[in-house]
């Protein structure tokens, strides 16, 4: 019997403005494009796609079933620009047929550099999400399915009972991804991994009628998760929530395949859908899963590489982070707010110099011309932000 497991990514960065060097203004970031993508990608993407999953839930009365992982950037600019969305999610929330995950607030790298940040960021995220929806996380992703041995063993301490993970083929090694693992020697907490071959059909092929599959049909995909039964308890299908309407276009006919998928699936008998909590709760371990790398979803690689592939990369991540106590320690509650802002992950994919077989991604709502002016741009901002931190010298010093 595979239970199906839905999981999507909702998020939106704060993008930075255009910047220079001799700007003494502190506000980092364009709120007239942020306003406008985020508009955009609501009408197109997260307001009717939250339109069909609800209506399937309720047309087979909660034996459809999702999760989602909303980070607290993307709930602010819903708050301020789209504040519809934020209802559309109070009603997926009330049928009761909905998990929402946690992970860092600001969508951060941040287990990669200090764990007293990833820890506080985890418990801000937390909070939102009981403070919005009465819901206390017990399942764990982090930023893009970053994952490892030691991450795993860290959200564990920190109370949570699953962890999602990328299914990767050098993670598993010849293991199929349709089971659930537990990490090595971390055996209370249950690892559900990815399908991303099924998950990439859907969000990444659907529509791309050079692929051997397309049309890709419910009946087809169906198909595939029935072919599972006997070989694997959950398929595990995770992906960004702007695979609907964005990233694969309404004109595509994703929205109608949403929409007839659930019950396509559950035409077979021994087929269910389970929140990730539901997935642990009903399956043991298979087996432990040792990964002492770090892994992701992101690109062909799935390592770091999308975020620490180049120097520049390097070279910023390494002088926001090295602010860390510095910031806290001026109490200052605006610079700790911005200098958190600038952790965002996509600040960093923005630098990326992969341009070959990932390049059309890493262009993907790209505000800059080339990686090398998203690191200056990037740069100028910080070093605004450090002068503002020299002001806070004394006390900080006091502090210390």
């Amino acid at each position: 019997m595979p239970s199906v497991c839905f999981y999507f990514e909702v998020h939106q960065p704060f993008r930075v403005r255009r910047y220079t060097v001799f700007e003494r203004n502190h506000n980092y970031f364009n709120d007239e494009a942020n306003r406008a993508i985020c508009q955009k990608v609501a009408h197109k993407a997260y307001l009717p796609a939250n339109r069909v999953i609800l209506d399937q839930i309720r047309r087979h009365e909660g034996r459809f079933r999702v999760a989602y992982s909303v980070t607290g950037c993307a709930l602010e600019q819903f708050e301020r620009y789209a504040p519809e969305v934020i209802d559309s999610f109070h009603a997926l929330n009330e049928t009761g047929c909905v998990e929402f995950l946690a992970e860092t607030y600001y969508h951060s790298l941040a287990f990669l550099y200090s764990r007293e940040e990833f820890a506080a960021q985890v418990d801000l995220h937390r909070k939102r999400m009981r403070q919005l929806f009465g819901q206390w996380p017990q399942t764990f992703r982090n930023t893009e399915l970053i994952y490892n041995n030691d991450l795993a063993h860290f959200v564990a301490q920190m109370g949570f009972k699953t962890v999602l993970a990328e299914g990767a083929d050098h993670v598993l090694r010849g293991r199929s991804p349709d089971f659930v693992y537990s990490p090595i020697g971390c055996g209370n907490l249950k690892l559900l991994l990815k399908n991303y071959r099924l998950s990439d059909d859907i969000a990444f092929r659907f529509s791309n009628r050079g692929w051997p599959e397309w049309p890709l049909t419910t009946e087809k995909f169906a198909g595939w998760i029935n072919q599972i039964n006997g070989n694997g308890v959950t398929v595990n299908l995770f992906m960004d929530y702007e695979t609907f309407g964005e990233h694969q276009w309404a004109d595509t006919g994703i929205f109608d395949f949403m929409s007839h998928l659930p019950g396509k699936i559950l035409e077979h008998p021994d087929n269910n859908f389970k929140l990730p909590r539901e997935v642990s709760a009903a399956y043991g371990a298979r087996d432990t899963l040792d990964v002492p790398f770090m892994v992701s979803w992101a690109d062909t690689e799935r390592d770091l590489s999308a975020w620490l592939g180049n120097a520049m990369q390097s070279s910023a991540l390494h002088e926001l982070f090295s602010l860390e106590q510095s910031v806290k320690a001026t109490g200052d509650e605006e610079l700790l707010r911005d200098w958190r802002m600038l952790q965002t992950s996509d600040h960093f994919y923005y630098m990326c110099t992969k341009w070959f077989a990932d390049g059309d991604v890493h262009k993907y709502f790209n505000p800059y011309e080339s990686p090398y002016d998203g690191y200056i741009n990037f740069m100028n901002v910080l070093d605004n932000l450090k002068g503002r931190l020299k002001m806070h010298t004394p006390v900080a010093a006091m502090a210390g």
